[in-house]
């Protein structure tokens, strides 16, 4: 199951029953870290699922150990880039491999400031520019939307590289609408996808209620 939000038609809702059960999941403080990283790997395949429902295919034809027959693949002419925003979308990457072999990967590194709350960049995996930007799919890989700087930052680095608005989607495992807010603001009609939208910032840029630091708690970092 999955809905549209009614004032913004663009980002998606992913409300299975697998991910309620498995936010649960991560939601959770006491749980740890190796079972942490397993419900995100179920959350990510089901987020991905959803998120590449529109890919467009044609038909090839197959041949069976039985007989010949057409069947359906992703458009050829179509080049998919994964970029998960490090650290903490790292985990998202094997999945969206699995289900995208073809898939290019072009790693993005960020960190937030957290007086400014601003991103810092260091690491950018991208070309100068994409030869054929007009059928380059991108997915923004990354489990918050919190502020939704870092988001706004990775989206307008591909916008500047010619990527159409249409061709880039951005798949998290939590957004806050002051994020959404603030990319719906500059770009209205990407498409995101998210497993659940929850109520707040805290003062300090957290999720409320959240999951706390998704990159400590996936690479069991806490406290260090």
């Amino acid at each position: 199951m999955r809905y549209t939000i009614a004032n913004d038609p663009n980002t998606t809702v992913c409300d299975h029953p697998l991910c309620r059960q498995n936010l649960t999941v991560i939601r959770d403080k006491n749980t740890t870290a190796e079972v942490f990283r397993n419900a995100v790997r179920r959350l990510t395949y089901l987020l991905l699922y959803s998120a590449t429902e529109d890919l467009e295919t044609e038909e090839v034809t197959t041949i069976t150990p039985i007989a010949e027959c057409k069947t359906q693949v992703i458009k050829r002419d179509k080049k998919i880039i994964l970029a998960p925003i490090l650290r903490a979308g790292l985990i998202f990457s094997d999945i969206a491999s699995d289900i995208l072999p073809n898939a290019s990967i072009r790693h993005i590194g960020m960190y937030r400031d957290e007086k400014t709350l601003k991103p810092v960049w260091y690491y950018d995996k991208t070309p100068i520019m994409y030869e054929d930007p007009q059928n380059t799919i991108v997915y923004i890989l990354d489990p918050m939307i919190a502020t939704g700087n870092s988001a706004l930052d990775c989206i307008t680095l591909f916008v500047r590289k010619r990527i159409p608005i249409e061709n880039i989607r951005f798949v998290c495992l939590l957004a806050a609408p002051e994020g959404l807010a603030k990319i719906r603001n500059s770009y209205p009609n990407i498409k995101i996808t998210t497993a659940h939208i929850d109520e707040t910032l805290s003062k300090n840029g957290y999720i409320i209620p959240g999951l706390g630091d998704a990159g400590d708690r996936i690479f069991n970092t806490l406290g260090d």
